[in-house]
């Protein structure tokens, strides 16, 4: 079962809401999240913006091929990624846009900071993502604080290493399972998230599925409005097992989806690692997991 939480009593960290918080992120990974200030409507409207893109033609959406700019940004055509050795490439296409540095900044040369690649296609594509990005990561930080507090921290406590996040808004789009699918083909196939906090918005499509603690899959659903949140690897190691992060997958329906998830990372600089332990710098383990999974990088 993932426990629900309102928005509102998580911010406002009542010992009731950060005990139950405490007990989700240790022993589920996944919980979801009603009354955040993203409506429904307005998460309807980036759900349709996303949409609209991947039903462009392709050859505009190879104008932002990602697999030409070289780095996590722009689009990814299908079959462009591979979460798990073991399973086939995941067919589902995706959009990615995130937090950009400017031109000759540390950093600013690397993938995980690189400029965005928007498409001149929907009109108003840029306007609409940019500000859900601005909007998700604020709902992102409030999140993370009381998280914070919930693991007996002071709710600033992760702060100081995310004034400049890698932080990764993606549009999913998961095309009905096709007829030839088997057992290794998936839209995105079993993996654990490999930065701290997502903050997933969906179309209200079943699809998503959580490994359970009896190892059977859990389906878990959401209506616009209503925001999935798991926890990365990262988060994992930095709270020293205090946070767990769960397999899941997509492996498809009768119907296609669209989800959005926002993939709140911290600093490049900053290390993960438990403490006593070598050093596990964010940028570092992101770019490495980015090479494990994009084809066009692996290929270099």
């Amino acid at each position: 079962m993932i426990p629900e939480f309102d928005f509102a009593d998580i911010e406002k960290g009542a010992p009731e809401t950060l005990s139950e918080l405490s007990k989700a992120a240790r022993e589920v990974g996944f919980l979801t999240v009603t009354n955040t200030p993203i409506t429904p409507a307005r998460m309807g409207l980036v759900l349709a913006m996303y949409r609209a893109f991947f039903e462009l033609p392709e050859d505009q959406k190879q104008r932002v091929n990602m697999a030409v700019t070289g780095a996590n940004r722009g689009w990814g055509a299908p079959k462009s990624e591979q979460v798990d050795p073991n399973a086939n490439p995941d067919y589902k296409e995706v959009y990615d846009s995130g937090f950009a540095l400017p031109e000759g900044a540390e950093f600013s040369d690397l993938a995980v900071y690189a400029p965005n690649r928007w498409p001149d296609l929907p009109e108003g594509f840029e306007t609409v993502i940019s500000a859900y990005y601005r909007d998700a990561m604020a709902v992102a930080r409030v999140l993370l604080r009381g998280l914070a507090n919930a693991l007996g921290q002071d709710d600033g406590y992760f702060d100081q290493h995310f004034d400049r996040p890698m932080a990764l808004l993606r549009g999913n789009y998961y095309p009905e399972r096709p007829d030839w699918a088997g057992e290794k083909d998936f839209g995105i196939a079993a993996h654990t998230d490999y930065g701290c906090l997502t903050l997933l918005g969906t179309d209200g499509v079943a699809g998503l599925e959580v490994l359970s603690g009896d190892d059977t899959w859990v389906p878990v659903s959401a209506k616009p409005g209503r925001f999935v949140i798991n926890f990365g690897e990262m988060l994992e190691f930095w709270t020293e097992g205090q946070v767990k992060a769960t397999l899941h997958r997509v492996k498809g329906s009768s119907e296609t989806r669209i989800s959005v998830p926002l993939f709140f990372n911290p600093n490049y600089e900053t290390n993960v690692a438990p403490k006593g332990s070598d050093p596990i710098i964010a940028g570092e383990h992101l770019g490495k997991r980015f090479a494990e999974t994009y084809l066009h990088m692996k290929a270099g």
